[in-house]
């Protein structure tokens, strides 16, 4: 407890790659939830000890390969309901963890425990520059409420800038 601040947590913890099961790095973390703020995202402070594997040739693949698509890509309900997700649409998922980890940590607070359930749709957009851009809907599985609310979230990626949320509008139109 920070006197009229809010209350800080001290993290420790292993961070998993996506790539390669086997390799994880250490990390710590610092996450302060401002005393009366229901509107502010929590102030995240991480730092990463070592070096996960590099995705740049996976990652320039998949973006040529999406590029070089001659109609918009378009998927539904991945994982599946018996929680597969096809290999083709591996990058596509990946990419909705990192839009939904925007979202849970621009609404989370110290009552929410958010997860992302499924990606309920997704829709690649045209776009004249270089970025990727894909509109999801994400279904987002509050563990505290057991209530599962559908997000809206546009995410632009690019292999070299990576990812940004562009946009996202919850259940109540935030």
């Amino acid at each position: 407890d920070i006197d009229d601040v809010g209350h800080k947590y001290y993290l420790e913890l292993e961070l998993e790659d996506v790539l390669d099961k086997d390799r994880t790095v250490s990390c710590t973390a610092e996450v302060l939830y401002q005393l009366g703020s229901k509107t502010s995202a929590p102030d995240v402070q991480v730092t990463v000890q070592g070096e996960l594997r590099s995705t740049e040739e996976a990652d320039q693949e998949f973006y040529n390969r999406i590029r070089s698509l001659e109609k918009e890509l378009v998927a539904e309900n991945i994982p599946d309901s018996h929680g597969n997700v096809p290999p083709e649409l591996e990058p596509i998922h990946l990419l909705a963890w990192v839009a939904s980890g925007y979202v849970i940590w621009q609404n989370s607070s110290e009552n929410t425990k958010f997860h992302l359930a499924q990606v309920k749709h997704v829709k690649q957009v045209k776009r004249s520059d270089e970025d990727l851009q894909f509109d999801y809907v994400v279904l987002l599985h509050d563990m505290v409420s057991q209530e599962v609310l559908p997000w809206q979230v546009t995410l632009l990626w690019h292999p070299q800038r990576g990812a940004r949320v562009s946009q996202c509008h919850g259940p109540g139109g935030t």
